[in-house]
């Protein structure tokens, strides 16, 4: 089945690699190892207006900084492929529109909520990463990974398994990693690009957020907000918001986690952790989705309504 993949590369003219909104390292990761496996009939598109508001900690990675935008986009393309984009609601209107249009349309993810959205699917539910599952299916049809397909496969795994913290990590993607490690990825010089180059934005907003949390239920729920006069206050980007549900899900009684961010629209931002529980079963009664131990979904309510909401369906799994 995977062999179908490279005939549609092949056969393809024009390909565009759709990464899904607010991009990650999985998704970022996962399309600039594609882009450098196809070669220059191929773009990244970054779901972003042509401010390029994406997290800059993945700038280093290759072809990120000449991507295209939202902006400056435009309908060439025969075949679309879409990588860690778990469903069709991670692609914005324009970007939809070049989708549908496309001959064929192609979708590589690892999100068990996944229900397959394109022509073509191939979704690994459960594995730790969409890197994860493109190293898989390059391995399946012996294709060659050089070693800029695997920095960027490192990264998408790395950064999605939280350090290869969380449980979708297993003996297999260790040996995964291993493999890339043979072929020259500079793991130390890779986790300190994303993870000790944090700006002073992104520790103050984090603090603030942090020390305004509150406990539900002998403190088993923490949940904080970020409203927009916080990101105002401290110049704070959508990137500086990640790892705000970490933090609180690190406490020792803490089994639930959110965070409800305001987006300067009618729409809030929920992020969801937890340590043991399926947190897709809660979000996805707001319409969200991803995975296990960390989801997330958008709510049209005021504040304080969309937290008693959240508060009422968290309290149902403890």
């Amino acid at each position: 089945m995977t062999k179908r993949i490279f005939e549609f590369i092949e056969q393809a003219k024009k390909i565009l690699i759709i990464t899904h909104v607010n991009p990650d390292g999985d998704t970022l990761g996962s399309a600039c190892a594609l882009k450098s496996y196809i070669g220059d009939k191929a773009d990244i598109l970054l779901q972003v207006n042509k401010d390029r508001n994406f997290p800059n900690t993945y700038s280093f990675l290759p072809y990120i900084n000449s991507a295209k935008t939202l902006d400056d986009v435009k309908n060439i393309y025969d075949t679309v492929i879409c990588v860690d984009v778990a469903s069709i609601d991670r692609i914005v209107e324009n970007a939809r529109e070049i989708f549908n249009s496309a001959k064929v349309t192609l979708n590589i993810d690892h999100h068990k909520t996944n229900k397959g959205f394109a022509d073509h699917n191939y979704v690994m539910g459960g594995i730790s990463s969409a890197g994860e599952v493109l190293y898989k299916i390059f391995e399946k049809e012996k294709k060659q990974i050089t070693l800029e397909m695997a920095n960027c496969l490192y990264v998408s795994i790395l950064t999605d398994t939280g350090c290869f913290k969380y449980e979708t990590v297993t003996s297999e993607t260790f040996a995964i990693v291993s493999n890339l490690l043979k072929l020259g990825v500079n793991s130390s010089e890779i986790a300190q690009k994303c993870y000790e180059q944090k700006q002073k934005a992104m520790i103050m907003l984090q603090a603030h957020c942090v020390s305004n949390a509150k406990f539900e239920c002998d403190d088993k729920i923490a949940y904080t907000t970020v409203k927009n006069s916080d990101m105002q206050k401290f110049g704070a980007k959508d990137e500086h918001t990640e790892g705000i549900c970490e933090v609180l899900r690190s406490l020792k009684p803490v089994e639930f986690a959110f965070v409800v961010k305001e987006n300067g629209t009618n729409a809030l931002k929920v992020s969801m952790r937890s340590k043991e529980k399926d947190v897709t079963q809660i979000v996805k009664k707001f319409g969200g989705g991803g995975h296990s131990r960390a989801a997330g979904c958008s709510i049209k309510k005021p504040l304080d309504e969309a937290i008693e909401c959240i508060l009422s369906e968290v309290k149902k799994y403890l």
